[in-house]
């Protein structure tokens, strides 16, 4: 479920931006540790760093078409929000990046603000996951996730007011996987 989350967060993120075609970054301030991007980046076979401020996220809605019942939903989402940033980087063999690092970037989203709202971790060093809500008067102002498995590190920052509602509605559309519920309620991959 955990790793459901995070993907459907970030296959939600990447199919938007190629769906409008939008460049790959912006010139907007990153949540990220500058130094720590580039040495990820170097170490990477393949990396992708995006990067959309409320300017990017702005122009990127006018691509969607308000007619149609899926466009106008995600228009309404990003609309609200101050940015979307995504990092990206696939490795040619594991051990690529360090604990160290990831506890740099986890470190930044540790403050009141802030909660845990799932942390996951593998025996068997497969991946872990985390993912933080920034929680303004008991309303979601921002996620944060994390994704790092062996061969792989993705980060998912989104900043802005988002409701579970919203992104659970884009379940299926725009490359998103379809979640279905089994027959106690809960939400499957299937």
């Amino acid at each position: 479920m955990i790793r459901i989350f995070s993907r459907l967060l970030l296959a939600l993120v990447t199919s938007l931006l190629l769906a409008w075609a939008l460049p790959a970054a912006s010139q907007s301030s990153s949540p990220f540790p500058v130094t720590l991007e580039k040495d990820l980046a170097a170490r990477a076979v393949n990396f992708t760093e995006v990067s959309l401020d409320k300017n990017m996220l702005a122009f990127a809605s006018k691509f969607l078409d308000s007619k149609k019942s899926d466009d106008a939903q995600v228009r309404r989402l990003i609309e609200k929000l101050d940015g979307i940033y995504v990092r990206t980087y696939e490795f040619d063999k594991a051990g690529q990046y360090s604990e160290a690092e990831l506890d740099a970037i986890r470190h930044q989203f540790s403050s009141p603000v802030w909660s845990v709202m799932v942390r996951g971790r593998s025996r068997d060093a497969d991946g872990d996951t985390d993912i933080y809500v920034k929680l303004v008067n008991n309303e979601i102002q921002g996620m944060f996730i994390l994704n790092a498995e062996p061969k792989e590190l993705d980060f998912v920052y989104i900043s802005g007011p988002i409701r579970p509602e919203e992104l659970s509605e884009l379940s299926g559309n725009f490359g998103v996987p379809k979640l279905g519920k089994n027959a106690t309620g809960k939400e499957s991959d299937k």
